[in-house]
């Protein structure tokens, strides 16, 4: 089997839902990481074979296959094409997959994994708004059949795990002030600054709150009554894109690219829908045994903070170090702008690898239908 080599990551800051990138058309947004990244890498555009892009809420601005359009919207040659794809929150995750699968088959040499998301403008959801607009179940018959008329949803099932696994609210919000704290000390260092392109006047991740308290965090009511959720313990509503090249070694050489990371491993698992967001456990443990590899061995870890009994309970079933777990803070503190986080956090990954000199870095996230992707990749 070929190698596949990421030879270029780049993002934009990860914005807020009513923040300056809200209002950039979300084929702008994407855009800009593909003109970027071409930049970048110093690739030419037309050997691109393929620009694979991630997008959870395919509907408005967002709508008919923006891989597509931001690539055009980009000015780069119309003889590149472009697919959008949808697996939830991992959908530009399983972008850097396809892409990496695409080269280490040996049928393709360059190709594109991209995410974009504007939450400000198609709200989270938009794409269900039909079913429900008109009385229509999200769910069919069979599903019925199986998990009966139980609510499924992201919210319940990040309870659920808290439950399960017995964090209180205060032990969440614990984690969370630390995740805000590892991101002001990011962005204070500079460790963010060359994988950014800045847009619209912003220039840093505008979700970062280094004075937040646990004082400020108690006094916020939970999503539910009798629940341990708050907004402050779950992922922020964001605006975003990240692209990646994946790239064969034959074109590493021909283009004069440079390698950064090779890719190890490259898992996928579905685990219980209800729950939702414990697939993360099973596909990490998975990746790791595919790969020769233990937890001890990974340098750097970028797990979504979808919400925060994701990664902790993660850290407790792998036996992970906290501290290799988002070294810069995660997406409590950073945001989550849905299709594109895979993209962003692969960017963070690879340059945290080469900050701290790192060997291996795993990501991994949870995603809607209780599935998760797990990365591994190995610095160059």
């Amino acid at each position: 089997m070929a190698e596949a080599y990421i030879v270029g990551a780049v993002r934009t800051p990860v914005g807020t839902r009513k923040g300056a990138l809200a209002a950039v058309h979300p084929a702008d947004l994407g855009a800009h990481v593909l003109k970027e990244l071409v930049t970048r890498t110093g690739v030419d555009p037309s050997a691109v074979e393929d620009v694979i892009m991630g997008c959870v809420s395919q509907v408005g601005p967002q709508a008919l296959d923006i891989a597509r359009t931001a690539w055009l919207s980009a000015g780069l040659p119309e003889t590149v094409p472009g697919v959008t794809i949808d697996r939830q929150c991992g959908s530009s995750q399983q972008a850097v997959h396809f892409a990496a699968q695409g080269v280490m088959s040996g049928t393709q040499d360059l190709v594109v994994a991209s995410g974009v998301e504007n939450m400000g403008m198609v709200p989270m959801g938009s794409n269900a708004r039909f079913a429900l607009d008109h009385g229509l179940s999200l769910f069919g018959d069979g599903w019925a059949e199986r998990y009966g008329s139980q609510e499924i949803s992201q919210f319940r099932g990040a309870q659920l795990m808290a439950e399960k696994w017995g964090y209180r609210r205060e032990d969440m919000e614990r984690f969370a002030l630390e995740s805000h704290q590892r991101a002001a000390r990011a962005v204070a260092e500079g460790r963010f600054d060359d994988q950014v392109a800045p847009l619209a006047g912003v220039t840093v991740d505008e979700g970062v709150r280094p004075d937040t308290t646990l004082e400020k965090m108690a006094g916020l009511k939970p999503l539910r009554e009798g629940w341990d959720l708050t907004a402050a313990v779950a992922s922020q509503v964001s605006v975003g894109a990240g692209a990646v090249l994946l790239a064969s070694e034959a074109a590493v050489e021909r283009h004069g690219l440079t390698p950064l990371a090779r890719i190890v491993q490259l898992s996928l698992v579905g685990d219980d829908p209800v729950y939702m967001l414990t697939a993360p456990i099973p596909a990490t443990r998975i990746a790791l045994d595919k790969a020769g590899l233990s937890i001890d061995d990974i340098d750097v870890i970028e797990i979504n903070e979808a919400f925060a009994p994701v990664p902790m309970s993660w850290i407790d079933e792998l036996g992970a170090d906290p501290a290799k777990v988002n070294p810069n803070g995660g997406a409590i503190a950073l945001g989550h702008p849905l299709g594109a986080t895979g993209a962003v956090l692969m960017t963070k990954l690879v340059n945290e690898l080469h900050r701290s000199g790192g060997r291996y870095g795993l990501q991994t996230m949870c995603e809607g239908g209780g599935q998760a992707n797990t990365t591994v990749i190995e610095r160059v």
